[in-house]
């Protein structure tokens, strides 16, 4: 018995065409160039939309840090 289902279409969960198929590198660079009008077309109806644009882009910041060091 499986209980997955698909997602509908303009479900609050599925993938945003901002996020998809980028690597890490890629997308926080991308979330670097956002302004607060930017962030929220991105996330408008999605969990995320809660989040502020100086605490992700500072997230951003670290992802780029460690990525730089490997």
């Amino acid at each position: 018995m499986t209980f997955a289902r698909e997602l509908r279409d303009g479900s609050a969960f599925a993938l945003r065409a901002f996020l998809a198929d980028k690597d890490a590198v890629t997308l926080v660079s991308d979330l670097l160039a956002l302004d607060d009008e930017g962030l929220c077309a991105v996330v408008s109806r999605a969990p995320m939309k809660h989040a502020q644009l100086a605490g992700l882009q500072r997230n951003a910041r670290v992802v780029l840090e460690n990525a730089s060091d490997r």
